[in-house]
């Protein structure tokens, strides 16, 4: 009973390491010293020809959104899909160790790799698509 809660606890540790260098993140402070930018950065983007048109984000701090990790894409005439069962493979479009594209709604806003911590999977992510270059998507 006594080595369930030291696992346990070393799970929690681990989980405890990750939460806190992702809370390090969103203070603004990375790992090489440098900063991350402030979600203020946004409200820059609705002003436009020198007159202010401050952007009130927090009416869509509540939206719900689905985020999505891809590992990779085929395509499957119904045949070949309708054939398929426990035991096949079938093969995508990225090889093996490329980075996960991170969706929200469908549009790319990171990639990342995959993590392991106790038998749990989560993702860490590499690449971030700039605030900017999301935002040009969007319209």
């Amino acid at each position: 009973m006594a080595e369930n809660t030291e696992q346990t606890d070393d799970s929690m540790d681990d989980w405890a390491a990750a939460m806190a260098e992702q809370a390090e993140v969103e203070s603004g402070q990375t790992k090489s010293g440098g900063t991350v930018p402030p979600l203020d950065q946004f409200e820059s983007a609705g002003k436009s020809n020198g007159t202010e048109n401050p952007i009130n984000l927090e009416v869509l701090m509540d939206v719900p959104v689905t985020l999505s990790m891809e590992i990779g894409r085929t395509s499957l005439n119904i045949r070949s899909l309708l054939q398929l069962n426990q035991g096949s493979i079938v093969e995508l479009d990225r090889l093996a160790g490329e980075p996960l594209d991170v969706l929200v709604n469908g549009t790319l806003i990171a990639r990342g790799e995959v993590v392991v911590i106790n038998e749990k999977f989560g993702i860490r992510l590499t690449d971030v698509i700039s605030p900017a270059e999301r935002l040009r998507k969007l319209r």
